[in-house]
């Protein structure tokens, strides 16, 4: 069948140069900004890093539950694969982050560390060695699994039915790995950034994230190709829906996680939990709070309720957006409270919330995403347009095309 193959080359050509020129461009912005604002450009250079390795991680994940569940939704897991190839040029894109270790990180600075009893205390583990020991073995985890995943998927596609069990051994095997290195980076990239302060909701809220990334980049994705060859006439709405109805439970999910965070904070009124609640409530941070409250959840939720919107891609797709933007300002929030005006380290101790800077968008916030965002795109298609747009061999594959009216 026409649907096994590869697509034509020319489906992908002109978007993976559109994004490489944007990549390009985003890049020239930001090597301008780590020397006259290396602070500020360090900083939104981590935001931006973090939505992309969400999307990227977060397929990785959706992939391997894929392969546990089976159903007819993994007929989206070649844009999860593809998604999951990027891993290698994010490890190649989070070299600043170990570059403006010292811009980023006030653990990083001896000085600091001598007149702080918290920071000795962590010292063992928040040290720039450690860091960057986990730092390198988080993408060899990652980059291991999806291309041990993705060899399988290769041979599972040519007939060989003696990898099913083993891919689902390593998909079971792989979601606990995930779960701890996911857990284990987000403390040390985002947490440790104001190091007084912790959460034992924090790795729960990075894979929530980063699942409803994935999935509304999925959306994303499909519904353009959607329309085009070899995919046409093959994606239905009652696909769409299953991603809908994932969608409609992570904003649910994730909005449960913060609000428990929150929650827990406000009760436990605990004096190294509390700044980090009041600096995001002040200083013109809680209109960018009341903001994702209302689109990350309230919103997406309501429209997502609509079992027509979830099998109508066109308008599926609008809150996919929504929601990835969403995913984008969110991170921002997570970040940028931690940095001073002038774009310096933060160390904010109890009582001292009233040093943030108020709510102030840098112009690198707008370059690192385009710098990030274009490249990754451009990896993505790339890779994308490697493999047939169908898991052919996938034992569900068959299933998922005749119950949307296939043959």
């Amino acid at each position: 069948m026409d649907v096994m193959y590869t697509p034509p080359a020319e489906v992908f050509d002109a978007p993976r140069k559109k994004a490489l020129y944007v990549g390009i461009v985003g890049l020239v912005g930001c090597a301008a900004g780590f020397v006259i604002a290396p602070g500020h450009a360090y900083r939104a250079w981590l935001v931006a890093f973090m939505l992309a390795l969400g999307i990227s991680l977060g397929s990785l994940a959706l992939m391997m539950i894929q392969h546990l569940s089976g159903g007819a939704w993994g007929i989206f897991r070649r844009i999860f694969e593809a998604s999951s190839r990027t891993i290698p040029l994010l490890a190649v894109l989070s070299l600043p982050i170990l570059f403006g270790m010292q811009q980023l990180y006030p653990w990083s600075h001896a000085d600091l560390v001598q007149h702080d009893h918290v920071l000795q205390a962590k010292a063992p583990y928040l040290n720039p060695s450690f860091f960057t020991i986990r730092f390198i073995l988080y993408f060899v985890c990652w980059s291991a699994l999806s291309m041990v995943l993705n060899r399988l998927s290769l041979r599972q596609d040519s007939g060989d039915v003696a990898v099913n069990m083993p891919i689902q051994r390593i998909s079971g095997a792989g979601l606990v790995i995930y779960a701890l290195t996911v857990t284990f980076a987000g403390i040390d990239w985002i947490m440790s950034l104001n190091p007084h302060w912790y959460s034992t909701l924090f790795g729960f809220l990075m894979m929530g994230g980063q699942g409803l990334a994935a999935l509304c980049f999925t959306v994303v994705v499909a519904t353009w190709l959607m329309p085009k060859e070899p995919t046409e006439g093959w994606l239905q709405p009652n696909h769409f829906a299953d991603l809908g109805k994932l969608m409609f439970a992570f904003v649910m999910l994730y909005a449960y996680f913060n609000f428990s965070q929150y929650l827990l904070t406000y009760a436990a009124n605990l004096v190294e939990e509390t700044p980090y609640m009041i600096v995001r409530t002040n200083h013109g941070w809680q209109y960018l709070a009341l903001f994702l409250v209302m689109f990350h959840f309230a919103v997406p939720w309501l429209l997502l309720l609509s079992r027509d919107r979830k099998r109508n891609p066109q308008r599926l797709v609008l809150v996919a957006l929504l929601l990835l933007f969403m995913r984008l300002a969110d991170l921002y929030m997570m970040i940028s409270p931690e940095f001073a005006a002038a774009g310096g380290n933060l160390h904010a101790h109890a009582g001292e919330a009233e040093q943030v800077s108020q709510l102030f968008v840098h112009w690198t916030d707008l370059t690192a995403p385009l710098a990030i965002g274009g490249l990754w795109v451009w990896m993505f298609l790339s890779q994308l347009g490697r493999r047939p747009l169908f898991p052919v061999g996938d034992p569900y594959l068959r299933e998922a095309l005749q119950s949307s009216g296939g043959h």
